[in-house]
Formats: C-alpha cells, structure tokens, sequence
C-alpha cells in the first residue's frame, strides 16, 4: 500500500486545540532527506510533528506517511516513523535494554526480535556498555541517545526529532549531530529536526521548513554563501550613524547592529540596475546612502550569508 520512497504528505492543515488555529493550511510534500524544521516558540512545529504522527485528530486525507492516511491508520503509518521527543521518554525501572526492546514490542516487533534490535541499535548509539544500567540513573546525554535508539529499534523509514541536542555539553552535542548526519547520508533514513538551534540544521539538514504562526512562510534549502541573490556586508565608521542605519533600513532586508559594526542583508535583485557586478552594485548603493548620510564609512566587508541571516528576515516582524 505504502510508496517505497516513503513520502510525507501535508494537504492543507488546519487545525486547533480550542478555537485560534495552531496549523494554517500547511501544505508539502517531503521526501526521505534531513529537513529541518524551524519557527519562533508557538509557530507550531510541536503540532506539526504529533500530526505526522497521527497523534491528533484531523480530517481524512490531511497527512499521509508513505501512503497511509494518518487519520485512518495511524498505527501503520507509525510503523514507518520513529519518535524522539523532547521532554519524557524514559520510564524508571527499566535497563536501557529492556526500555529499548518494550519500545520495539509496541511498534509490532516480536519479543526476540526486538531484544535483538535493542542490542544493535544501543550498539549504534554507543550505550553498549551501558545498556544494563537503570536508565533513570543515565546522564542527559544518555538519555538523549537512549531516546534515539528506541526511535531506532523498530527500523523506520522517517525519524522526527524534537530538540534532540537539548541539554547537552558542546561534545554531546557534536556527537548527537553525528549520528543523525549519518543516518540521514549513509544510512538513507528520512529526517525531521525540529530545534531552535540553527547551526544544528546547518550540520545535518539539506533544507528547511519555517513556520510562523501556524502558516508555512518559507521552504528552501540550505547552503553557504549567497542565498536568493542576497548578500550581507558589515559597515564601520563614523558621523551620521543614526541617520545612516534609518536609510539603511530602506534599503536592506534587514539590518543589525552588532557592536560598532552595522550589518546589513540586500537583496541585489532589487537593487537600481546598473554596470558592474552584483557585488560592485551593492556597494556602490551603500556609499551613495552613506554619502547622503553624512556617514563615513572606514572598512566594508561582505561576507557569506547565514541560515540565521534567512531565518531572522523570514521571521521579522512586518512593518505596519
């Protein structure tokens, strides 16, 4: 019944828990790849998640996992998908082992092939030695992988992953990343990472997703350098500043300040035409305004732009 690419379907998703609507006709089709999934707190990246679950209550033919209406059969559906949240997860009492393995019973293993799973996937996340231990006596770090091999055990095809670095060291961290990245590339798996850590979904994500308010504002993919013809340069010098950074503003996505630097995001695209290259135009525009400005500029740089430069001007208030 189900696609073998093991596609992710989003047909225009609304819904509410009470009465504003938390998800605004969201519509997409994702395939397996490592997709980030990124918003302010409350754009609904949580409930986006728990409707690809099947863990909502939604109209027929909303979400689909590899072809299986979520809202008819869920419980097939999650067969293909493994689930690592956020908070919770762990259930006192158990080994890292057995946990592993009770987790792998639910999804429909038999008893002996789940405890043989277990065993594989702890070995994968490096809990080997550990996996006989109580896991409420774990450090966050194990615990964040233990989550991850019970997400693993029963070998879905999609893994989605709600803030799977929370709580870590930097070390933790990078190795935490390591093994999504791998099992995104080497080992082909479809993922979903949802975090408000942008440097992480620019180590493992391909593109990204952004939510805001519930609607989704942008999808693109994720890369260095320029992004969509735009550009950001980093300003210092002295005089009019205050006048130079209100003009900026008209003319740049978006402007900060950082320290005694100005740093501004153009969109070359709808720069004055003129000769020259892209680069040539924008700084040419920037020294007209300065001059205009009475500001003096004494050292302009461009640089590569950032996800968090895309994501802060996808996000930014509108103007009113």
């Amino acid at each position: 019944m189900h696609d073998a690419e093991c596609t992710i379907e989003i047909n225009d998703l609304t819904f509410a828990y009470r009465t504003t609507p938390v998800l605004r006709e969201v519509q997409c089709a994702i395939k397996p790849g490592a997709v980030g999934l990124l918003g302010p707190n409350g754009s609904g990246k949580t409930t986006m998640l728990r409707a690809i679950l099947g863990q909502l209550p939604l109209p027929p033919d909303r979400v689909r996992v590899g072809g299986y209406d979520m809202s008819k059969h869920a419980r097939a559906g999650r067969r293909l998908l493994g689930w690592m949240p956020e908070r919770g997860g762990i259930i006192p009492g158990f080994s890292g082992v057995a946990l592993t393995a009770y987790l792998g019973e639910l999804s429909g293993l038999p008893r002996q092939d789940a405890m043989q799973r277990a065993h594989e996937v702890l070995h994968f996340v490096g809990l080997r030695d550990e996996r006989y231990r109580p896991c409420e006596t774990y450090s966050q770090g194990m615990r964040q992988r233990l989550k991850l091999a019970g997400a693993l055990v029963h070998d879905p095809q999609w893994l989605l992953l709600d803030e799977p670095t929370s709580g870590l060291d930097p070390g933790g961290r990078a190795a935490m990343l390591e093994l999504v990245a791998d099992l995104a590339g080497r080992k082909g798996l479809g993922v979903i990472l949802s975090t408000h850590l942008l440097a992480d979904v620019e180590a493992v994500c391909r593109e990204i997703l952004v939510l805001k308010e519930g609607r989704l504002l942008a999808r693109q993919s994720v890369s260095t350098g320029e992004l969509h013809g735009r550009h950001v340069f980093e300003i210092a010098g002295f005089g009019g500043e205050a006048a130079f950074v209100e003009a900026l503003k008209r003319l740049a996505v978006e402007v900060h300040r950082d320290g005694r630097h100005i740093a501004a995001l153009l969109d070359v695209d709808k720069l004055p035409a003129g000769l020259g290259s892209t680069t040539a135009r924008a700084v040419r525009a920037l020294l007209e305004l300065a001059a205009a400005c009475d500001y003096a500029p004494r050292r302009l740089r461009r640089r590569p732009v950032t996800l968090a430069d895309e994501f802060h001007s996808l996000i930014k208030p509108e103007a009113r």
